[in-house]
């Protein structure tokens, strides 16, 4: 490997989707790229594409990607684990606070009950992003001695 891990998002409303991952989960952008349906299609993309790369502050990236024509609304499966594939994205962060406060305002939803669980020492939880996208938040801030517990 030469490159850090990269993880592709179809999405419908690039802007939306642009604007929550840089404004709620401080990824920037690196890089916009138009691909011609000479290179989507038999690349296996299925068309034309505008694909927007977003570097994760600690490595990795997030590409979103529009196809010429939107796909259909995703459907959100809770529990992830019902269905087969990629399931989620996992960003880990200092303080899972501050972010938890600014995602309903972004238009993601709560797909953990209660919002934060304590796991292992770490706090965690799970959004879907405004096109119903899982997403999971892992507070960095392990080690905790308590007992594993969840938070409302």
């Amino acid at each position: 490997m030469t490159e850090p891990f990269e993880a592709g998002v179809v999405v419908r409303d690039l802007e939306l989707m642009e604007h929550f991952y840089r404004e709620v989960l401080g990824c920037f952008a690196v890089h916009r790229s138009h691909i011609p349906e000479s290179i989507g299609t038999p690349a296996g993309l299925g068309g034309e594409l505008l694909v927007v790369w977003l570097q994760v502050p600690s490595g990795g990236r997030v590409k979103l990607i529009l196809p010429r024509t939107p796909p259909a609304p995703a459907q959100s499966a809770v529990p992830l684990t019902v269905r087969r594939g990629l399931s989620y994205l996992t960003f880990h962060l200092d303080d899972l606070d501050p972010v938890v406060a600014a995602l309903t305002a972004a238009g993601a939803r709560p797909l953990s009950d209660p919002v934060v669980v304590r796991a292992r020492g770490r706090r965690i939880s799970f959004w879907a992003d405004p096109e119903g996208n899982a997403v999971e938040l892992v507070e960095g801030r392990g080690g905790d001695p308590e007992p594993d517990r969840t938070e409302a």
